[in-house]
This record gives C-alpha cells, sequence and structure tokens, in this order.
C-alpha cells in the first residue's frame, strides 16, 4: 500500500466506483435517498482531473472543483476496511495543500444532515459550519475551512 494522494486514471473508475459505494451505501437507509456521490458520473469526473485517489489497491479518494473563490469537496470516501487508519485524515490534508497550491484561500464542503459522524470529524478538522439548506431531497450541512 503506498500513502501518495495521486490524480485518478482512467484504470481507477471501477474501484473509485466501489470505494464511494461501500462508503455512502450504508447511509442509503438513514436518509431515504441514495447519496449524490453514488449517481456521480465516475468517468467522466476521473476525465476532468476531479479525482484523486490513494492506495494500491485504491481504498480511498476525493473529488475536488476548482472553484473562483474556494476549492469544493465534492466528495471524501473511505473504504471501510481502511476506517481508523489515517487515510481519511491523509485526504484531507491533501484536499488542504491542493487549495493553497492553486492559490484558493478555502474549502468548502457538505454533507447530509444525517449522517451524523461526518458533523463530529470536519470540525476537528478546522471547519465551521457555515449553514443549512435544503436542496431537493437533501437535506445538507455546509461547511468551510480558511486556509491561513
Amino acid at each position: 500500500m503506498t500513502d501518495e494522494v495521486r490524480a485518478a486514471v482512467p484504470a481507477d473508475v471501477p474501484a473509485v466506483k466501489t470505494v464511494t459505494d461501500l462508503a455512502y451505501g450504508p447511509y442509503i437507509a438513514r436518509i431515504g435517498v441514495v447519496p449524490q456521490p453514488m449517481e456521480a458520473d465516475h468517468t467522466a469526473d476521473v476525465a476532468a482531473g476531479r479525482v484523486f485517489v490513494t492506495g494500491d489497491p485504491v481504498i480511498g479518494l476525493v473529488v475536488l472543483e476548482e472553484r473562483a473563490d474556494h476549492l469544493f469537496l465534492d466528495s471524501v470516501a473511505v473504504h471501510p476496511d481502511a476506517h481508523g487508519t489515517g487515510v481519511g485524515r491523509r485526504l484531507l490534508r491533501f484536499v488542504d495543500a491542493r487549495a493553497r497550491a492553486l492559490g484558493l484561500p478555502e474549502v468548502r464542503l457538505y454533507t447530509h444532515a444525517l449522517m451524523r459522524e461526518n458533523q463530529e470529524i470536519y470540525p476537528r478538522y478546522g471547519y465551521e459550519l457555515i449553514e443549512r439548506r435544503v436542496d431537493g431531497p437533501y437535506d445538507r450541512v455546509h461547511y468551510r475551512k480558511r486556509l491561513g
């Protein structure tokens, strides 16, 4: 296994889908809808350079979108077998470094209001709650992390 975080390549798409489905699948029953990352076009996201992976085989990934004034963290997914091993922490450090390298002052993300675990994790990594908003079938809690 490697600790490197690298840009995903087309050959990673099946692993990106698998890890995403395993990470988000358990939430379907709780939130009553399929989490948006499970419905993403992983092939297009990889082709657009938005997906970064870690592990060989892939055990974690982030999907990022560069915006004018921030880096949007669209998805973080860690294989359940790798929970508690520092993969998520490594990915979040990468996101901060990526934003800085792009000259962006903050990272933003949202999570479903019923994904309570995430609401405990993100503040520990410097994210502050900025709003809660319903977007279609999704009740979302929005966070940002200002990079100093």
